[in-house]
């Protein structure tokens, strides 16, 4: 028994012994506990949200945006590049900013000078016509379109619908027609708030049916108007005539006169009377206005907030683009009303010549090349003036994070998305947004927008004061978050 107590005790003895042995290398190993990571250095400051907050409540208070797009619309009137109101329009924006105490420049650029003459139309031969009669067409030439002769021309009108059925002709059944394009602006689609959607199918026919019409040796072209009015509204827009083919007459005929010609040709001969005579002048001389707030920190990168100045002829440039232009403002306005100080430079740019040229966009590009490293990111206001939904970006997807407390700083205005888009933006900042500055428009309501776009009824009556105060807040809220971004965009 006492060797039996013993041996225990011995082998008790052993094993603390090994126990400790191999706790004391176990306790050597033992990692030391990793120091507490810094804390994620915030986005904004709280005294940039602060003044956000500032920026959309004084927006949303503010006639000054109305009060510009007013006068550019009513007093000034349409603005084509090249015409005596376009001139008017830079001339009183830049004061305007200067009155801001901006920084203002003029940015010298050549812009085309396309001058609409006398466009009219008539049905001369139809089935079941009554004796010395004429049917009336309404239409509009289309931007760059050339003349017909002075006295026009009488051609029978062939209906199709896409390309598609117009190479199915062939050249023997087109020589010498005038060749009626009828595709449809896709109505429910815009409805469903996709009109943007609907135009860019349907505009191409604006672009290129008067090239593919005119290499079958078709006398002239007309398209439907591509929009979603009614009431025999005809819809301008710039057509793109390419140099392998010759140069046709064009124009845009009304819905309802679209629908009329093509009611009328399945019953036999259809002959138009056309009589367009444009002119196209040499391009003279513009500007882009440019006005800076400088960056009290960064003052070398730069936060662009746009619009375009030049509009179409037909209406007074209300929705396209005078709103844009003074939603720019406005922002301009709010800042210095409120004495806030961007980090970074904020300018204000009117551009000219994006109807019919992208003049203004792709000469500034190429004028600041060497400054585009120093473009932190351009915004332009280009889709009308309805209620404002939120905020387009195209930044990498990870950018999605930065916009969370801008949006949601605007949800109680009803703005309060952030969409990521991998183009955002209008055509004057997309020379920029190639190069890889981050672009940013407001999301608009479109559902009605292409109801007046590049009509005569693109006027002042069509822009609620309210919605136009909750688009300047939106632009206002993002520039300023931009300016004041703690870190880059991922870009």
């Amino acid at each position: 028994m006492k060797q039996n107590a013993g041996k225990n005790i011995a082998l008790h003895l052993f094993g603390a012994a090994a126990l400790a042995a191999i706790a004391i290398p176990c306790a050597a190993q033992e990692p030391s506990p990793s120091p507490s990571p810094s804390p994620t250095p915030p986005l904004y400051s709280a005294q940039t949200l602060s003044e956000l907050k500032q920026l959309q409540q004084e927006a949303l208070k503010s006639d000054y945006a109305y009060r510009q797009v007013a006068h550019l619309s009513n007093n000034i009137g349409p603005r084509l590049s090249g015409s005596a109101q376009a001139q008017k329009a830079l001339d009183y924006v830049a004061a305007e900013l200067k009155a801001l105490g901006l920084e203002v420049q003029l940015e010298k650029i050549m812009v085309p000078h396309w001058v609409r003459g006398e466009e009219t139309a008539a049905l001369v031969e139809f089935p079941g016509m009554a004796e010395n009669t004429t049917q009336k067409i309404v239409l509009c030439a289309l931007g760059a379109s050339v003349a017909t002769r002075p006295e026009g021309l009488t051609a029978e009108v062939i209906v199709v619908r896409d390309f598609d059925e117009l190479q199915a002709l062939g050249k023997e059944k087109v020589a010498g027609k005038i060749v009626l394009f009828n595709y449809h602006f896709d109505k429910q689609m815009a409805a469903q708030s996709h009109a943007g959607d609907a135009y860019g199918q349907a505009v191409k026919y604006r672009a290129e049916a008067p090239t593919a019409a005119g290499r079958l040796g078709a006398a002239a072209t007309l398209i439907r108007s591509v929009g979603g009015a009614d009431y025999r509204l005809p819809h301008t827009g710039q057509t793109d005539y390419k140099n392998d083919a010759p140069k046709i007459p064009a124009a845009a005929v009304t819905a309802e006169d679209a629908d009329l010609i093509a009611a009328l040709a399945p019953q036999g001969t259809v002959k138009m009377r056309l009589v367009l005579t444009p002119q196209t002048l040499p391009d003279a001389p513009s500007y882009n206005v440019i006005g800076d707030i400088k960056g009290s920190e960064h003052p070398e990168q730069i936060i662009i907030v746009s619009g375009h100045l030049d509009s179409w002829d037909l209406g007074t440039g209300a929705i396209d683009d005078g709103a844009g232009v003074a939603v720019s403002m406005e922002v301009a306005n709010l800042i210095q009303k409120l004495h806030l100080r961007p980090k970074r430079t904020i300018r204000v740019i009117a551009w000219m010549n994006e109807e019919n040229g992208l003049a203004g966009g792709k000469a500034y590009a190429k004028d600041h090349e060497k400054e585009i490293a120093n473009h932190f990111a351009a915004l332009e206001t280009d889709g009308g003036a309805d209620h404002p939904l939120g905020i387009n970006f195209a930044t990498k997807p990870e950018g999605k994070t930065f916009f969370d407390p801008v949006a949601k700083i605007l949800q109680s205005s009803g703005a309060g998305i952030s969409n990521f888009t991998e183009h955002a933006g209008g055509a004057d900042i997309s020379p920029l947004t190639k190069l890889g500055v981050p672009g940013f428009s407001p999301i608009q309501d479109n559902r009605t927008y292409f109801n007046y776009h590049h009509t005569a009824a693109d006027t002042l009556d069509k822009i609620v004061p309210r919605e136009l105060a909750e688009n300047a807040a939106v632009v206002a809220v993002t520039a300023y978050a931009l300016a004041n971004l703690e870190k880059p965009l991922p870009r």
